[in-house]
């Protein structure tokens, strides 16, 4: 019987494989780098800010998949409202899939695995070509779905973490120096608060609500249902978050470190790559391109796939490999516009959904204290979406940001509203929306009505 089915160490370790695989792509590998530059001595505290938005977020959203039983973010959403669950896959698609997300991969394994061996005037000739091959081998190797377990768990991933681990045993043997250097401006007083925000963009939380239920399938493929899927995806999700922790601080380590031997650097990038390079020498940069390729691909891989899985799921009428197909191209398609542009467009967009994807984390978590109720679901969301909106804004162009009526929106909202000022003024509202839905939930229940609290009004 399924109750008693235990699983093995290594069908633990082949699951963690997949979800580490899956979620540590590009932006895993230079943010934390970059992060530590600016943080400078400060960089314990900003460590952790990251590691929070980085790596426990991400891990919630994964538990918040499983314990709903969720096949799917449109069902994980469908509490708001189905024409919410609609809006919020196609946002959270658009952004980790084919707008930003996959582009992300090629651009940084472009920046850094090839563009140091071109002249400059060839730049948009190799990304061209590089890209195309990217992607290309990226649909080749998920036309079949199935074998996902098999290239990402046992040959991509494990390539990865070996090439990252000869990084960090001789950084470890030969130091670039001390970790007293100053601080950038923003991170001298709020280093937790900047790596909370830095954490954003690795877009892991709001990616992992899509992708977690690709981790669930994996785990009843090999013969487990019900609890034992819970049980086995929550502890190989914590394993990989675990691990996914230890880099980041390695990473940022290096990153405050270097600040003795190099100046600022403009992104994670190029910072990792002059680290490599003093560490490496000449084989440095083919060292790291290897490294950043093989990472970003296996996260490539998996989005292509959630992407088409689950757009055929809301559109059945266009077939799976049409899907496919097409994010893989706009992929191929926006990662031409370069590193830098992707990174400047996605900041507004990760500003809204960061605050509605914790809003539904938390929700899901605690579904069974109110029984689904789509009330408490469209309360919460409300009151998370009002800041998320103005969040959004105020990361916009100066064409949006700076006209008249928003700017004046945003200074009240940024003077009146905790935390506010520092991009997190959506958490204030969004607990007491939720903390005041929950109230309402049981008065009514408590109050005498034969009509149950799950059944109040959906609008």
């Amino acid at each position: 019987m399924e109750e008693t089915k235990t699983y093995s160490w290594k069908q633990l370790l082949m699951v963690s494989s997949l979800i580490f695989g899956m979620f540590f792509g590009s932006g895993n590998l230079i943010f934390p780098v970059h992060l530590g530059q600016m943080a400078g001595s400060n960089w314990i505290s900003a460590g952790v800010g990251f590691a929070i938005s980085g790596a426990l977020f991400p891990l919630l959203a994964i538990l918040a998949v499983v314990v709903t039983k969720s096949d799917g973010l449109y069902d994980l959403a469908k509490p708001v409202g189905k024409w919410y669950a609609a809006l919020f896959l196609i946002l959270v698609h658009l952004t980790i899939g084919p707008f930003f997300g996959t582009p992300r991969t090629a651009a940084t394994a472009f920046e850094m695995a090839a563009k140091p061996f071109l002249p400059e005037k060839y730049d948009s000739l190799g990304m061209f070509l590089f890209s195309a091959l990217f992607f290309l081998l990226a649909y080749f190797l998920t036309v079949h779905p199935t074998r996902l377990v098999k290239y990402v768990g046992k040959y991509l991933n494990s390539l990865f973490l070996a090439l990252l681990a000869i990084i960090f045993v001789v950084s470890l043997f030969q130091p670039m120096g001390n970790l007293n250097q100053s601080a950038a401006d923003s991170y001298q007083t709020n280093a937790l608060t900047n790596g909370v925000l830095e954490g954003y963009n690795t877009v892991d939380a709001v990616a992992l609500l899509a992708l977690s239920v690709t981790f669930v399938h994996a785990v009843r493929d090999l013969g487990f249902k019900d609890k034992k899927v819970t049980e086995l995806t929550a502890k190989a999700g914590s394993l990989s978050v675990a691990l996914e922790v230890m880099i980041y601080f390695g990473l940022v380590l290096l990153g405050a470190m270097s600040l003795n031997k190099m100046s600022l650097s403009e992104n994670g990038g190029t910072a990792l790559s002059q680290i490599t390079n003093f560490y490496l020498g000449n084989f440095g940069a083919s060292f790291l391109g290897v490294m950043v390729t093989l990472g970003v691909f296996t996260t490539a891989m998996g989005l292509v796939v959630s992407f088409a899985q689950d757009f055929h799921k809301l559109f059945p009428k266009v077939s799976y490999m049409t899907w496919l197909r097409l994010t893989t191209f706009v992929s191929f398609v926006v990662a031409n516009a370069g590193l830098d542009n992707i990174i400047q467009w996605s900041l507004p967009v990760l500003m809204l959904l960061y605050p509605l994807s914790l809003a539904l984390i938390l929700l899901s978590l605690t579904a069974k204290f109110f029984q689904k109720t789509p009330f408490v679901y469209q309360v919460t969301m409300l009151f998370a979406a009002v800041p998320a909106v103005l969040d959004m804004l105020a990361n916009s162009p100066a064409l949006v940001s700076q006209q008249r009526v928003v700017a004046s929106m945003l200074e009240f909202y940024h003077h009146h509203v905790p935390f506010a000022a520092l991009g997190l003024g959506w958490m204030v509202p969004t607990l007491l929306g939720y903390a005041g839905s929950l109230l309402f939930y049981y008065a009514y229940r408590l109050s005498g009505y034969k009509q149950e609290a799950n059944e109040l009004p959906e609008e």
